[in-house]
Order: structure tokens, then sequence, then C-alpha cells
């Protein structure tokens, strides 16, 4: 089982060693190894969301997910992405983009350093909003009762998710917009970038997870009897489509710390696309690993670490936009969640199980 998962990572990191080692020399080798393991320790969390929505799917888009999925994880997030962002923050066409990153490579990682708060904004609160749709809907299981419990209650108000992350995003805003006006009108145009960035995390997240559940809905309408078998059949291939489509973005709003954390590493694209390439297949394995191993069922409050875990990463991008933060604090922090939750789901076990 364990081979059958993985086999595909194993091949790509032996694919991607080889390839780096062509590109620039064996020491090459050591940097695309460092950007595996740091893709992997920041997107453990990932895996485990991702495994929570994955189950829904049948095993054909289960193979679309490591197969599809893969290709728009490193070819889209991982090397196109960084260009991307180049390209439109500093308003050049795609291939002086592509040129600036292979021949001036300090320039291009100044470039991609600017675009940070757009970025951060866009992908915090993306995930603030899967934190707060998480911690105040009623939930059987409970971890942190304590809190769980009050924040239940809460979540009882119509649209208060919403209503949160917006209040979030303008303290954030208004904040980047008093170091704007001590710096000067450059950092007031990224003040507005900021709030029209999170307004575009929190309008794609309204609309992706809102469209797979309108999807899921209509199809467990057609199970109940409601209307015929064809078009029940069209309505799980539109809800799959949806679902696939919110983890894609799902990745991708993970993925942003993990792009410009490379950047400590090295500022070489390619040496940056082949070491996440690798861990972003590892965290795609596993996640398929979790999803059939049982795991999430298996100890319960796995989803809940990980969910908090997301809210904490949220918090850290929505901080970097004015302040640094290293990313060895952002993977101890996402680690330690999750293992948490992980020596609590142990412990439930023991105790149900005497």
């Amino acid at each position: 089982m364990l081979w059958k998962t993985f086999r595909w990572a194993f091949a790509v990191t032996a694919v991607g060693l080889v390839g780096g080692v062509l590109y620039d020399g064996w020491a090459a080798l050591g940097i695309v190894a460092v950007l595996a393991v740091l893709e992997i320790s920041l997107s453990f969390d990932n895996a485990v969301i991702n495994a929570g929505i994955l189950k829904k799917l049948n095993a054909f888009w289960q193979r679309i997910f490591l197969t599809v999925g893969i290709l728009i994880a490193v070819f889209g997030m991982r090397l196109l992405f960084p260009v991307v962002i180049v390209s439109v923050s500093a308003r050049l066409a795609p291939q002086e983009a592509v040129h600036l990153a292979l021949t001036d490579k300090e320039r291009y990682q100044e470039l991609v350093t600017d675009a940070h708060p757009s970025i951060a904004a866009f992908g915090g609160m993306f995930l603030l909003m899967i934190f707060l749709d998480f911690v105040l809907e009623d939930r059987e299981t409970k971890w942190l009762g304590r809190v769980e419990r009050p924040l239940a209650r809460l979540g009882r108000i119509d649209m208060l998710s919403v209503c949160v992350a917006l209040v979030v995003l303008l303290v954030t805003s208004m904040t980047f917009a008093t170091q704007a006006h001590q710096h000067g009108g450059h950092h007031a145009d990224k003040a507005q970038t900021v709030l029209v960035s999170g307004v575009a995390g929190l309008v794609t997240y309204l609309v992706v997870h809102g469209l797979s559940g309108f999807f899921e809905a209509r199809l467990a309408g057609e199970r109940s009897g409601e209307a015929s078998g064809r078009s029940g059949v069209a309505l799980a291939g539109r809800a799959a489509l949806f679902t696939f489509l919110y983890l894609e973005v799902l990745d991708a709003s993970f993925s942003f710390d993990g792009v410009i954390g490379a950047f400590a590493v090295t500022n070489d694209i390619v040496l940056m696309a082949l070491g996440l390439g690798i861990g972003a297949m590892y965290v795609r394995s596993l996640t398929v690993y979790l999803v059939r191993q049982g795991t999430l069922d298996d100890y319960v409050y796995l989803e809940h670490g990980a969910h908090y875990a997301i809210g904490a990463l949220a918090a850290v991008l929505l901080v970097s936009i004015r302040y640094e933060v290293n990313d060895i604090v952002t993977g101890l922090i996402g680690v330690t969640l999750i293992g948490a939750a992980f020596w609590s789901s142990v412990r439930l076990n023991r105790a149900t199980a005497g």
C-alpha cells in the first residue's frame, strides 16, 4: 500500500535530483533536497485538510488529483506562479519575466518580494475563511471543547465568518496604510493592493466553495430520489469538478509561503520548481494515503488540528505583510498543532478501547 501510493513521489524525487545535478552540478542536489523538505514541513497540514475533502471523491477524481492536479501544483504554482507575479507586479511581458528570472536572479527575487503583500493578503484571507467556517460550525466531535462550544454558538449568526474576515482584512490594510503614510506613496499603493487582493481571496473562496456545496446538495437530492438518474450523474460530475477546483485553490493558498520561503534558499526558478515540486508530490501522495488508510476516521482530532494550523498560517501570512516571519516558525506551528491533535486522538482511542 505504501509503495503503491508513494511510487510516483519516489520517481519524481529521483528525476528531480538528477535534473538538479544536470542543471547546475552537485551543489544543486543539496538545494533541491532542502527545498523538498521545506515544502513537506510547511504543507503537512495541507495534506490532512486535503484528505478530508478528497475522501468525498471517487477513485477517478483521486487519480485526477494525483496526475492533472500535480501538474497544476508543480508547473502552475511552483514554476509559473512566481513568473506571473513578477509579470503583473512589474508590468512586464511574460517572456520578459522569464528572461529576467534566468538572467538577473537578484532583480527577479526583489520583484517577487515586492509582490508579497498582495500574495499574502489573497492567501491569508482564503485560508482564514476555511478556518472560520470550520470553528464556527457546530460539530459532534470537539477537540478543544471550551473554545469550540462557544464558537459554535456564535456560528449560528448568519454570515459571521465573512464579517469577521472582512474586519480582519480592514485592520490589516489599515495597519499597512499606517506604514505607508510613514514611507510615502509607493507603500500607499501597496496598502490599496492589500485590500483588493484580500477581497479577491475572500470572493474566490465564496465562489468555489459555494459552487461545490451547491452541486453536492443537488447531488444529495438526486440520490434521495427527487429527480432522474441521468441528471444525478451529471450533478455528480459537476460536484466533483468544483470540489477538485476547490482543492487546487486550497493547494495554491498553501503553497504561497513555500514559494516565498524558497527564496531564502535559492532564487533560481528551475531549482525552486524541482525542489518544491518533489515536496508537492509527497504532500499529494500523503493525502491519498490518509484517505485510503482511513486515518482521519481513526484519529478523529487530526482534522481539528489541521484547521487550527490553517488559522495559524492565515495569521502568519497576514502578519508577514508588514513583519518578516521565519519559515521555521510557520512550520513548527503546523507540526505542533497536528502533533497535539494526533496525541489527543491516540489517548481517546486508548480510553475507548479500555
